[in-house]
């Protein structure tokens, strides 16, 4: 009872999950004068890319009034107080002035797809229009030894000030050999390795980079690891999920526009504007979490009237990230507003850990008091460890029906 009890405080009670996002007078007007500092070089050096924002996003039909609109939402998700918003409103017109070296790795391109696909742009999907994109495999027409100049002219001639975004894992098995690159055979750690160095700074995109993703789910045989295990002494920021959110991507670039460095992190190295929050604390389903309405499997009247998913494997009590506050597809949902539980993507391991939808037949989980004002940290422990249940339990009950489920197979 002790070890599980341990166990469930640990996923409920991560530092993490304690955002500080009123820093003080003091704190906002001394940043609020390096942004503008920052801001006025920037102005003065010419644009590496000749495209205006503003003509972008009218072309687009997005006017002035929307675009405020996403300036005053953009500032907020970057915890900024208003004072903030016309700078924001300027670094997003400078994004053309800080080169982008995109590199693709072990991994689905999903986090290039995510930004592409958009049907009906957003001011977010806009801004990479505007980005001065030095390289990625997936957009340009060069290719073999073509590709390999342009990506070496591009690090040489920003030596220093680019930004590199890294999309995949790194396999690392057999000398490296599971992943090579270009005309010369160049292995992913390799390129990775070399890419890096003269970066600004490392921004690892998507959980294949962060952590690994599906490429070392065990058993792993490539050998596959992140971003984080290889590259050291660089400014490096996380931005898991599978995909990654196109927001938080650009989240990312424009506080470094503002502020010339990387914005706060967690202990994973991920911005705490985009994962300083937990999934089960503002999920639209949480009033029926505390009420002790939950799907028990799917296709049931629970399921109809959405109900909350955790017990049919939704993880949201243990993962951190901002996708039920601004979803994905414009905005438009997110996996658990369409009835599948959070599998947990943005966590390490998560594909060995979280991604299972075995119904959880052994969480009796009892309604708790206080509504929904309450935390999670205040009931969470004791609602679920009275049960002697537990978050932690879970993995291990589903394990053990796993192979009591193989075992009447094989009677």
């Amino acid at each position: 009872m002790v070890d599980s009890q341990d166990m469930v405080k640990k996923f409920f009670t991560q530092k993490s999950a304690r955002i500080d996002t009123n820093k003080g007078d003091k704190y906002y007007k001394n940043l609020f004068e390096k942004a503008k500092e920052r801001l006025s070089i920037l102005q003065k050096q010419e644009p590496l890319k000749d495209i205006d924002m503003i003509d972008v996003i009218e072309t687009e039909g997005i006017n002035r009034r929307d675009f405020m609109k996403w300036v005053s939402a953009t500032t907020a998700t970057l915890m900024l107080p208003s004072m903030f918003e016309p700078l924001v409103a300027q670094a997003t017109e400078l994004m053309n002035r800080v080169p982008v070296v995109w590199i693709e790795l072990q991994d689905c391109a999903g986090n290039s797809e995510a930004l592409l696909r958009s049907a009906s742009p957003t001011v977010d999907d806009l801004l990479f229009d505007v980005i001065s994109l030095e390289f990625h495999e997936t957009l340009q027409a060069a290719a073999g030894h073509d590709a390999d100049r342009q990506l070496d002219d591009a690090v040489e001639h920003f030596k220093g000030k680019y930004l590199l975004f890294v999309e995949g894992a790194i396999p690392m098995a057999n000398n490296g050999m599971y992943g090579t690159i270009g005309a010369s055979g160049e292995t992913f750690h390799e390129h990775l390795m070399r890419m890096s160095k003269d970066s600004a700074a490392v921004v690892a995109v998507g959980t294949c980079a962060t952590f690994g993703g599906i490429p070392a789910a065990s058993p792993n045989p490539t050998g596959a690891v992140g971003v984080m295990d290889l590259v050291k002494g660089k400014p490096l920021i996380n931005i898991p999920a599978c995909p990654a959110n196109p927001a938080n991507i650009v989240g990312v670039i424009l506080h470094y526009i503002l502020t010339g460095q990387v914005p706060e992190l967690d202990s994973l190295l991920r911005p705490k504007f985009a994962f300083g929050y937990r999934i089960h604390d503002n999920c639209e389903r949480r009033a029926h979490f505390d009420a002790g309405e939950y799907v028990e499997e799917f296709g049931d009247d629970g399921a109809k009237n959405n109900w909350c998913l955790y017990k049919v494997g939704c993880k949201g009590p243990m993962t951190f990230n901002n996708c039920s506050i601004i979803k994905y597809n414009e905005g438009t949902n997110w996996p658990v507003g369409v009835g599948r539980g959070c599998i947990g993507c943005s966590e390490p391991d998560f594909w060995d850990k979280y991604a299972y939808q075995r119904p959880m037949a052994g969480a009796h989980i009892k309604a708790p008091t206080g509504g929904v004002e309450k935390t999670v940290d205040e009931f969470g422990l004791g609602l679920l460890t009275a049960t002697a249940v537990g978050i932690g339990a879970h993995a291990v009950a589903s394990a053990i029906a796993g192979k009591k489920s193989e075992h009447n197979e094989e009677e």
